[in-house]
């Protein structure tokens, strides 16, 4: 599909707006602290609004390299620090405490890594032959509503374009991922790609409580239908399964049956990891709106971060089953492009 045929419902941002004449914040704030924190103290107020604060984080590198066992990826971008989604049970609110800020901080004050295009392509150099599994939106969504404002991400996916023999993911819950449609056709066409929309209930209301700022599950599904026309490899994320909330047989049901019904090649899902940082939003939440999940919660979670093992196991089993009930595959594992390109399962995907 050619590029003027991508759809155009956000407006196509500068690669980063230009705001080097902008006054820095007071340097005695900053002189009482030590790497991540000092360079967040010292960045310089870009913009205010929607109740958040954006700022200008200055770094020297876009790429973190991930050696946990845990993920699928050895390198994450996250374009932004913090996000405005404002998700209840979001676990990454505790990288804000690496800056000296509370975790509820994590969706008011909004940190834009500035020059994000020339220095990914810097990074990339070093990674790009070895085919290695990058994933962007790992702690904060690549396309929040600061994406319109500063472009970050479409700086990175811009150099992504350039090179070939990447092997890339992205994982949102925006439905503005289509505004790119026309730079992932090119990366897609030199590079593995996966694209994910996050989608936890398709009930609107139960959307709304958990994740205020976020697009409804509707635009997320059709965001999928668009990839998907455009010839673009995507799938749905149910992540996470929050138990009492959206673990219902019909709920895994309803969401896998949108799934297939926009064009998804895969549907997986995790059960809720609640890190300390997140309980404190949480749990509060929970009291105020759902009373009666707010013991069992505690019980699982207040001295763990996961689930008990027999009910993550019991929603492996919901998901498997659904999955198959719809012809919905598990989401490929990321692969070098030379093996992606030969791989039986994305050739089904295509067929298909």
């Amino acid at each position: 599909m050619a590029a003027s045929t991508a759809p155009n419902l956000f407006p196509i941002v500068p690669p980063q707006r230009d705001t080097r004449q902008l006054p820095p914040s007071p340097p005695e704030t900053a002189a009482k602290r030590t790497g991540i924190a000092r360079l967040a103290a010292s960045s310089p107020l870009a913009d205010a609004k929607r109740g958040a604060e954006y700022f200008l984080l200055p770094v020297r590198s876009i790429l973190n390299r991930c050696d946990s066992d845990r993920v699928p990826f050895t390198w994450t971008v996250n374009p932004y620090r913090g996000c405005e989604f404002g998700c209840r049970y979001c676990y990454a609110r505790y990288t804000h405490e690496y800056m000296d800020m509370a975790g509820a901080d994590f969706e008011r004050k909004i940190f834009v890594k500035q020059h994000a295009g020339p220095i990914v392509a810097r990074d990339l150099l070093s990674i790009a032959s070895r085919g290695e599994p990058i994933a962007i939106g790992t702690a904060t969504d690549p396309y929040q509503p600061a994406e319109r404002e500063f472009g970050a991400t479409r700086a990175i996916l811009e150099q992504m374009a350039k090179l070939e023999g990447l092997n890339l993911s992205i994982t949102t819950k925006s439905n503005q991922v289509i505004r790119d449609v026309d730079l992932l056709q090119r990366i897609a066409a030199r590079s593995s790609l996966q694209i994910n929309l996050t989608v936890t209930t398709h009930r609107t209301r139960l959307a709304r409580l958990l994740e205020p700022r976020a697009p409804r599950p509707d635009l997320r599904l059709q965001a999928v239908r668009e990839l998907r026309k455009a010839g673009l490899p995507a799938g749905v994320f149910v992540m996470p399964v929050l138990p009492g909330l959206n673990d219902k047989e019909e709920d895994l049901d309803a969401l896998a049956r949108g799934a297939r019904d926009v064009g998804a090649q895969w549907f997986a899902a995790n059960v809720l990891f609640l890190m300390p940082s997140a309980r404190e939003q949480f749990f509060p939440f929970l009291d105020a709106k759902y009373p009666r999940l707010a013991r069992q919660y505690r019980e699982w979670y207040e001295r763990a971060g996961y689930a008990p093992e027999s009910y993550r196991q019991e929603i492996k089993q919901r998901v498997r089953a659904v999955r198959a009930k719809y012809g919905l595959a598990s989401v490929p594992p990321l692969q070098p492009v030379a093996e992606a390109r030969n791989s039986p399962q994305l050739n089904l995907f295509r067929e298909r």
